[in-house]
């Protein structure tokens, strides 16, 4: 199952996620049930990782390494990790999370630039799209 969801970002552009269910299907379907939902965000390097989320889910096919663009859901802090490039203690090239964390989707659009004036703790939402 692939479904759209939006991210938005006050007075910065909306950022379009594709979720899958392939790899943590039950973590997805904790995400959809639990849209929408506003929580404060904060940067991590190239990541935008979330405050705790209502969504509640043990690892599930965690990863402790993902891809560009990868959406994810972090267990241990129960928050949605958005990951636009490298993270602090990755190695060169590599984008490493801070702990395994459940792959959920990738992000569509926008490019990483949005990074540039995101405003750390700045809360953003998170809603289905029709």
């Amino acid at each position: 199952m692939k479904k759209k969801i939006l991210v938005s970002i006050p007075e910065l552009e909306n950022i379009t996620v594709e979720l899958n269910d392939t790899n943590s299907p039950k973590t997805c379907k904790s995400i959809l049930d639990s849209l929408p939902f506003s929580v404060n965000a904060h940067l991590w390097g190239e990541e935008i990782y979330t405050d705790e989320s209502p969504i509640s889910q043990a690892e599930e096919n965690a990863k402790a390494l993902v891809d560009l663009n990868d959406v994810a859901y972090w267990p241990s802090g129960k928050a949605i990790c958005l990951f636009f490039g490298p993270t602090p203690i990755g190695k060169k090239g590599e984008i490493k999370p801070y702990s395994p964390v459940n792959v959920v989707g990738k992000i569509t659009d926008p490019e990483k630039s949005i990074l540039e004036n995101f405003n750390d703790g700045t809360k953003i939402s998170f809603r289905k799209i029709s």
